[in-house]
């Protein structure tokens, strides 16, 4: 948060009472107050429902198998697909999330990334693994992602999630680290993550 709006010891987060109304916001509010420069760029958060929702910082074991699949799937990918990392995905007018990596078709394009271009979300938790499974999971599947695989970055479990409903994903399969996993949604697109080379 931006110091020249806010003392230093004022906390960045509250609780709200129960019952009583919050602003919602706007995805293009939030851009807005970044731009003007009252929100950080850092600032590590998630719009949900027109709610900022604050992230956990990021441990060593995440960052460590983040940037290993970042260098497995940049040498694996077929030509007629594309990646972001750690991108704004903007899920509807007052709603985006972060996720580690989302997949999407090249022709489609990342400028015209959205809840129906986007094939497969891969989220990598150590610190977040209940928000990713729980909330989260469901906001994807809400919005129709047809695939997201949620990795355990301790453990090295993968929460493989497909068939998404209004209710969260009706198909949900744990995989261990020697396992290979292969998305249905994203083509020849294939990793187990004991294989992974070291960074």
């Amino acid at each position: 948060m931006n110091q020249t709006f806010r003392s230093s010891d004022l906390a960045l987060t509250t609780q709200a009472a129960e019952g009583l109304p919050r602003r919602r916001w706007t995805v293009a509010e939030i851009e807005a107050m970044t731009k003007a420069g009252i929100l950080d760029e850092d600032e590590r958060f998630e719009l949900i429902g027109g709610e900022i929702v604050p992230m956990n910082s990021k441990g060593i074991h995440h960052e460590t198998l983040k940037n290993r699949l970042v260098y497995h799937f940049v040498k694996t990918v077929s030509d007629d697909y594309r990646m972001a990392v750690e991108t704004t995905f903007r899920l509807s007018e007052d709603s985006f999330v972060e996720p580690d990596f989302i997949f999407f078709r090249t022709a489609d394009g990342l400028a015209a990334l959205n809840p129906r271009t986007a094939l497969l979300a891969v989220e990598v938790a150590d610190s977040s693994l209940r928000w990713d499974l729980g909330r989260k999971a469901r906001i994807y599947a809400g919005f129709g992602i047809p695939e997201l695989w949620v990795i355990d970055a301790v453990k090295r479990i993968t929460h493989v999630h497909r068939r998404p409903g209004l209710e969260g994903y009706e198909q949900i399969a744990q995989h261990g680290e020697a396992d290979m996993l292969a998305s249905t949604s994203v083509p020849g697109l294939r990793v187990t993550l004991s294989g992974l080379d070291s960074f």
